[in-house]
């Protein structure tokens, strides 16, 4: 305790400057903020106490099933047509693939066609050549998480478009996604873009149908009517285009909103295998209709006037410029592989965040004032010496929370408020062991180096148990949970710091000068 290494104090100047540098931005105002550095930069606040949009999404796995059954259902038109297989009765029947083979001698064949159509699906055969297809359950169950893993990007891809910051996304249950946007201004809009599937498709339109053949829904197999998405193509707001996809939105690398003919329109741009596909479909196509589909419906069918060799091409329709700018959104961000549907929805205002933070702020400066009275009470002057670590502590912790990017949330202030009292809690630790040793008959300066020495095990010992549950908040919990965990954490460290080093070289520098012969305790 005599002694207080160059090494050691040069580290303790170091790391309080630092601290003091990154907690610094929280008290400019936001036009100096923002002329800060990147790495340089206030506490995040999280939905609670900047006001913004907290929505539970559940994800249509049934969707996912017939979208895939469907698919199967072509795939096996064209496989059993390839190998001239007669079949009747394909189609799906529940969650599973049925079709007939009415030949007994073109049975096995078809057996062996059908075992080897797709990974991951059972066979089932009956009686008078009926076959059953259907997905094994863990096929099933790895497409269904698939879908929502694939969701939770697609949902974070259009959150960052929109520019919103500390957005919160994370899966919940099985079908479940949790959205938080702190500070959204438009959640209606948010809505509307996260409620959108956003497949984009590419069909041939079929004119072998008549409109009235569409309406009565007296369709080739081959075929599908869709809604025609502002009732001008055909009459009776049907488009009758072919099943069979052209070409697939996955094949877009750019989409943009802009205008023609002074109206907004979206472009767009295939990589390089889409081009090519795109310019032989127009090539083979000339002087026909090529619908462009959008969640199930033509939002436009242009004729194809001359080869389009370059890979892009224009959306156009009865746009607005936000809806043109929303379209080319989702189509950069990619296509959900299956519906949300909004299950809950909460929206905190910015005035009830303001609230939350003058509250935490009083509550925390109250319990900084009843602490910082306490350790004076009891301690005297060593009481002052802890209190002032107890003010580096604080501000060590408001520099980590910056320079880590954490959110503060309202559960985030609480663990501020708890770490006042655990960090004065080592220094009472310290301290009564310094009061046991010097009343055991060691001198000043050994009951000083001895209170330090002997408490360390058992602080370590409270705030590695403390961790422990910081750690297991942090893993299984969610949203503010997580926030008030990682308050927890970084305060543990914090305090620990302050506890032992701030406090020690304060002793240390009382030590030097005032030459004590007894504790002021």
């Amino acid at each position: 305790m005599a002694r207080y290494p160059t090494w050691k104090l040069v580290l303790v100047l170091g790391l309080c400057l630092a601290g003091f540098l990154f907690a610094l931005p929280n008290v400019f105002s936001e036009r100096l903020q923002k002329a800060l550095p990147s790495w340089l930069g206030p506490v995040s606040l999280g939905l609670d106490l900047q006001g913004g949009s907290h929505l539970l999404l559940e994800v249509d796995l049934k969707s996912v099933l017939r979208e895939q059954l469907a698919s199967l259902v072509e795939t096996t038109r064209t496989a059993l047509r390839k190998d001239n297989l007669r079949y009747v009765g394909l189609g799906v029947e529940g969650d599973s693939l049925s079709v007939r083979i009415p030949e007994a001698d073109q049975r096995d064949k078809a057996r062996t066609l059908l075992r080897g159509i797709e990974t991951g699906l059972d066979l089932e055969p009956r009686e008078d050549g009926l076959f059953l297809l259907r997905y094994s359950p863990q096929a099933l169950s790895e497409r269904k998480t698939a879908a929502v893993v694939q969701s939770i990007e697609i949902v974070r891809r259009r959150i960052d478009e929109l520019g919103t910051r500390e957005s919160t996304i994370v899966r919940q249950g099985e079908d479940r996604i949790l959205v938080q946007l702190p500070g959204v201004d438009d959640p209606e809009r948010v809505k509307r873009l996260l409620g959108k599937t956003a497949k984009l498709t590419f069909h041939l339109v079929d004119y072998g149908v008549s409109p009235a053949d569409a309406v009565a829904g007296r369709l080739p197999p081959g075929s599908m009517a869709l809604p025609d998405a502002d009732s001008r193509q055909q009459s009776g707001g049907l488009v009758v285009v072919r099943k069979r996809v052209e070409l697939g939105g996955e094949a877009l690398v750019n989409a943009q909103s802009t205008f023609q003919d002074a109206m907004p329109v979206v472009s767009f741009r295939f990589n390089a295998q889409g081009a090519k596909k795109f310019g032989q479909i127009t090539q083979e196509n000339v002087q026909k209709q090529f619908a462009i589909v959008l969640d199930g419906k033509v939002i436009s069918a242009p004729v194809i006037r001359e080869p389009i060799l370059g890979g892009s091409g224009v959306i156009s329709g009865n746009f607005t410029i936000q809806s043109a700018q929303d379209l080319a959104l989702l189509l950069r961000a990619g296509a959900l592989p299956a519906p949300l549907t909004i299950l809950e929805e909460r929206t905190v205002g910015p005035d009830l965040g303001a609230d939350s933070i003058r509250a935490g702020k009083i509550a925390s400066i109250i319990g900084l004032i009843f602490v910082a009275i306490f350790m004076v009470v009891v301690y005297g002057l060593f009481g002052v010496f802890a209190d002032l670590s107890l003010i580096v502590n604080i501000v060590l912790l408001i520099g980590c929370l910056s320079a880590v990017g954490a959110t503060l949330t309202l559960p985030g202030i609480a663990g501020i408020v708890l770490t006042m009292g655990m960090a004065v809690d080592a220094n009472v630790l310290i301290y009564e062991r310094m009061r046991e040793e010097f009343r055991l008959g060691r001198g000043v300066i050994s009951a000083l180096g001895a209170g330090f020495d002997r408490a360390l095990v058992t602080i370590v010992d409270s705030q590695l148990t403390t961790l422990i549950a910081a750690i297991l908040l942090f893993q299984f919990g969610t949203g503010p949970i997580r926030g008030f965990a990682v308050t927890l954490a970084i305060g543990l460290f914090t305090s620990l710091f302050t506890a032992i080093m701030i406090t020690r070289l304060q002793l240390f520098l009382w030590l030097r000068w005032k030459r004590p012969t007894t504790l002021p305790i």
